[in-house]
């Protein structure tokens, strides 16, 4: 068994450790079918072999081209550590600086294999979201981290460690890039092939940042999506006996399952591999399973009679499930579901991130390795009767969002039924539900906001709930908008209740959402509880990408940006950029996440606070700057909320100046083009 000394002590390679192979009994990554040309294989190998020396080549070399022609990917599974990969306190990291052994704890927690979707080929979530593209490069990273000073930077290309190199203190101690492929050449064709050639990597958003935090990181966005959807579609608080229908519980998606019980719904989710759903079962997350569509249907009606809180699995293609429920719409009258979405994903719909309707799992898998072209037709197929399905019930009382995976984007681009008289490119049938539902909220400053205890001692977690609970409700007591209240009040209820729900997967960690006040107050309080000795170790606070300043997407984020700004990505950069010289741990840019490849720009940061003023000071700087940034560019770009926000914050701090934007008549501007 490997220890973690060994771990950080470099590749493993006199003598080399025994090649296991795949691992049985964990959920492995669909075969990638790059379409490599002879020279790119060619190519692929020899960049997989450069980072072992010649006399070890013999041996690896035919193995990792066996991977390649198997796989689609070099893995190097050789390397795969015999170590239970986890979280571990992060007083056991053999590192020199606090930092880095923060950063060891966040990269093994997103490999955990409670975690993560598919462990062995180091996939956090997503179906393809890596945080490496191979194991030598989680060797030498940890080495290096090892290694690292307060006077050093390590460089990650696209999971490739490039070096570490002077720097200082104020310096992130680590920066990450992601997919940063020329746009000519950001296409998903393209990118798929690189990243077979191990040249660049998709990181999705938290699984290459290091920052996941299990499924708990999006069950508080949709326990808030959900219920704004209630309150927005159905006038309602209270969703008790009210159907939620959606698809997906491998990666982030299971969080859904959790969000239903949370929010007091019924909440029944499609998944169609088996393992992905028990894995979800026996965690506690969903509470029932079925692969009967009869019982799936009596189930969903006897909850809704009795008013049940109901998470109900079905292991099955979710549009059998649609298509049924028009069936019994036609045929009894009776619409059985009122709220609906979609979190498959499908920003990787031929590569195992959707599974067409005609196929059972594993000849889908069979399919999309053997003839990638028949299996997207499928998808595509499947696709238009997915969303014929959806717009059927939609003629009644039921309501659909796209949840941001792309799904509308590529239903569009299978032909389905998805346009929208008079919309622009970023508009739907149906909306994002950053669109209609969270849209405002980023306005606010509001957005996922999380953190780490990195003693892996539960009681900190709980001190900490405790402390950021009291901060809110203060700030609550000293005098909000309606609007603000009514988010802080929302949040504060989910942390008085996070524990009972069993969140935590993984790191010791919790979310919530918030805007800069309440940030920089919490972290004030945290910082402080360190240095009294109240939490026993330091503190990650983190983000998720998804949140005000953190991302250009014009199909989820910035969708409801109509300045014609949605598909520029200078917020997302410049927000990378001014969190690492603001005092960020470490910084991440990617290209891709939620939506795939070419489609989003986005990034995030790890801040470790340890009880210091210099942790205090830097928090201070990042966390104003990672929400104004956002806030200011929205307010620019025409919210009123967003205008009303960046003004209040002008009010209380003299050094920030924001250009505000002037009221321009439709009218004026139709006549001076009409002239």
């Amino acid at each position: 068994m490997c220890s973690l000394q060994a771990l950080c002590s470099g590749l493993p390679l006199r003598p080399l450790p025994e090649n296991q192979g795949r691992w049985a009994g964990v959920p492995h990554a669909p075969v990638r079918t790059p379409g490599l040309s002879p020279a790119e294989e060619q190519l692929a190998l020899k960049n997989a072999l450069r980072y072992f020396p010649p006399d070890v080549q013999e041996v690896l070399a035919p193995e990792f081209a066996q991977e390649l022609r198997l796989y689609g990917h070099i893995y190097m599974y050789r390397f795969c550590p015999d170590l239970e990969m986890r979280a571990y306190p992060v007083e056991q990291y053999p590192c020199r600086t606090r930092a880095a052994a923060a950063i060891m704890l966040m990269i093994m927690n997103n490999l955990d294999p409670a975690v993560a979707q598919f462990p062995q080929e180091l996939v956090t979530y997503g179906g393809n979201g890596q945080v490496f593209s191979n194991w030598a490069q989680f060797w030498l990273t940890m080495s290096y981290l090892a290694q690292m000073t307060e006077e050093q930077t390590l460089v990650m290309y696209s999971g490739h460690p490039l070096g570490l190199f002077p720097s200082s203190p104020e310096a992130p101690r680590l920066v990450i890039t992601n997919g940063m492929v020329i746009p000519n050449y950001s296409s998903r064709t393209e990118c798929e092939k690189l990243f077979a050639m191990g040249v660049t990597m998709y990181g999705q958003m938290t699984a290459g940042s290091y920052c996941y935090i299990g499924p708990q990181g999006i069950v508080h966005g949709t326990v808030l999506t959900v219920l704004n959807a209630g309150r927005r579609y159905l006038g309602l608080q209270d969703l008790a006996g009210k159907v939620f229908v959606t698809s997906g519980l491998g990666g982030m998606s299971g969080a859904q399952a959790k969000a239903a019980v949370i929010v007091g719904c019924i909440g029944v989710i499609a998944e169609v591999d088996g393992a992905a759903l028990m894995k979800r079962h026996r965690q506690g997350w969903l509470m029932e399973v079925t692969d009967s569509l009869d019982h799936c249907i009596e189930r969903l009606r006897e909850a809704r009679k009795r008013k049940e809180v109901l998470s109900l699995g079905y292991h099955g293609n979710v549009v059998d499930l649609w298509e049924r429920l028009v069936h019994e719409l036609d045929t009894t009258g009776e619409l059985l579901v009122d709220l609906g979405s979609d979190q498959t994903s499908c920003h990787s719909p031929f590569n195992g991130g959707y599974y067409p309707v005609q196929l059972g799992f594993a000849e889908a898998r069979s399919l999309m390795a053997s003839d990638p072209t028949a299996f997207k037709g499928l998808v595509q197929e499947s696709l238009r009767r997915h969303v014929s399905a959806i717009n059927r019930l939609a003629q009644e009382h039921f309501f659909f969002w796209d949840y941001g995976n792309a799904f509308l984007l590529e239903a569009q681009r299978a032909g389905a039924d998805v346009g929208k008289p008079g919309a622009n490119r970023t508009e739907f049938r149906y909306p994002s539900y950053v669109q209609h539902i969270m849209g405002d909220i980023f306005s606010q400053g509001f957005g996922p906001f999380r953190w780490v205890c990195t003693s892996g001692d539960p009681q900190d977690l709980v001190v900490t709930d405790r402390l950021a609970m009291s901060v809110l409700e203060e700030i609550v007591a000293g005098g909000v908008t309606p609007a603000v209240k009514l988010q802080y009040v929302d949040n504060i209820h989910w942390i008085r209740e996070a524990a009972k729900h069993q969140l935590v997967v993984g790191s010791q960690a919790r979310i919530l959402y918030s805007d800069q006040k309440g940030r920089v107050a919490i972290a004030m309080a945290f910082n402080q509880a360190i240095a009294r000795g109240e939490l026993k170790a330091p503190v990650v606070l983190s983000r998720d990408h998804h949140d005000v300043s953190g991302t250009d997407s014009p199909f989820r984020e910035t969708s409801n940006i109509y300045d014609g700004s949605a598909f520029c990505a200078d917020m997302a950069v410049q927000n990378f950029v001014g969190d690492a010289f603001r005092g960020a741990t470490w910084v991440a840019l990617h290209n891709g996440g939620g939506v795939g490849w070419g489609e989003v720009i986005n990034g995030g940061f790890g801040l470790v606070l340890d009880g210091t003023e210099d942790a205090e000071r830097k928090a201070r700087r990042v966390l104003s700057w990672d929400v104004a940034n956002g806030v200011a560019r929205r307010c620019w770009s025409g919210s009123p909320t967003a205008y009303e926000v960046i003004c209040q914050t002008m009010r209380e701090d003299s050094s920030v100046a924001v250009t505000l934007p002037h009221a321009v008549a439709d009218e004026r501007v139709l006549q001076a083009l009409q002239q």
